[in-house]
């Protein structure tokens, strides 16, 4: 029970990753930038200054600065610490108890600004339980590009909940991370055929303007 320790491995490139079944294009007047989960817990069990969470993190900036240079809104996810029992629900079966409140923190190096959303994490996908469709609604989104931790996990089930809202899901690819290469490179393939498009940072930060 509870999160693995993760080792280094090295992040997918764009000539790696699979062509997407979808043919939509990203668009700034219509994408919102979701960075999803990076807490100090879930942070805490890759090896430091390594791939893949060195390279992630600097790209997860990246993307921040640039969508907000270009008008975008950024949202956030964050789980709470010291969860209690009841509100945990089956996620305590499978993870345990989840995280205390000294780690629930996002990271400084990727720390929200002003005018960016927090949005409390209750579910895998980031939508349950929460008001971030009708944030984007509000603001003419109907695109999401999704960053963060773990790929197969949250990342997936958001993009896949994305898909069946009618909001088109961008995968950024090499600035995701997972338990392993093995795991990364399933969740890329499933969105890639089932529900969004996978792409990389400097492709998507080029389309972007």
């Amino acid at each position: 029970m509870g999160l693995p320790k993760i080792g280094h491995y090295e992040l997918p490139q764009e000539h790696e990753l699979p062509a997407a079944r979808a043919p939509w294009k990203v668009a700034a007047g219509r994408a919102a930038l979701l960075i999803h989960d990076m807490q100090h817990h879930f942070l805490d069990r890759f090896t430091p200054d390594v791939a893949p969470i060195a390279p992630v993190i600097e790209h997860v900036g990246r993307l921040a600065r640039h969508c907000r240079a270009v008008g975008m809104p950024v949202f956030y996810t964050a789980q709470e610490g010291d969860q209690d029992r009841r509100d945990r629900g089956l996620q305590a079966d499978l993870w345990g108890p989840g995280m205390s409140w000294d780690r629930q923190p996002i990271i400084p190096a990727l720390a929200p600004e002003k005018g960016d959303h927090v949005l409390v994490k209750h579910r895998y996908s980031a939508f349950q339980r929460s008001n971030l469709e009708t944030l984007m609604r509000a603001r003419g989104r109907d695109q999401l590009i999704i960053c963060g931790v773990y790929a197969h996990i949250g990342c997936l089930l958001t993009a896949a909940e994305a898909f069946m809202r009618d909001i088109e899901p961008f995968f950024v690819a090499d600035a995701l991370a997972d338990f392993s290469r093995e795991r990364h490179d399933m969740a890329v393939r499933y969105v890639a055929e089932v529900c969004g498009v996978p792409i990389g940072t400097e492709r998507l930060i080029g389309e972007l303007g």
